[in-house]
């Protein structure tokens, strides 16, 4: 099944179960989905409906901190619920440890390939790791731990 169709089924189920605030989010998530299929013409696959609810979960958590700034708890508490249904769609993700060894693999792969420490190196080394690491890491968390490695070198 793919992940829209199990959206449109938790929709469906959360409509039966009157679930107001779940139906309320599975619809701006599906409501998202559709508006980038219609600006791009196209038919989303999974990977393209990860990289929407990516961006989803990253604009919560931008407003879960101006919301805590400006001690609007209510909305924190209504942001933090929206969250953590669109973490639920995501895959597992990864530790830091383990995202730390997968960007050691790959600075040490191109460094083994001859590459040369330099700022150039960060976006070889991000260019390798995205597509292995999208949907299951941060990639704020990615970027600073590729300038560790490539700082410490």
């Amino acid at each position: 099944m793919s992940l829209k169709d199990r959206l449109q089924e938790d929709v469906k189920t959360a409509m039966r179960a009157k679930a107001a605030d779940q139906l309320t989010t599975l619809r701006l998530i599906t409501a998202a989905i559709k508006q980038k299929e219609v600006d791009e013409r196209v038919s989303l696959d999974d990977a393209q409906v990860l990289s929407v609810i990516e961006k989803m979960v990253k604009q919560r958590k931008d407003s879960i901190a101006q919301f805590q700034a400006g001690g609007r708890q209510d909305l924190v508490d209504k942001e933090s619920a929206e969250l953590a249904l669109l973490q639920s769609y995501l895959p597992a993700q990864l530790s830091e440890e383990e995202i730390h060894a997968e960007v050691r693999a790959a600075v040490d792969t191109l460094l083994a390939a001859g590459e040369v420490v330099s700022p150039a190196l960060m976006g070889k080394v991000m260019a390798q790791l995205k597509p292995r690491l999208a949907g299951r890491a941060d990639m704020g968390v990615v970027s600073r731990l590729i300038k560790e490695a490539i700082t410490s070198r």
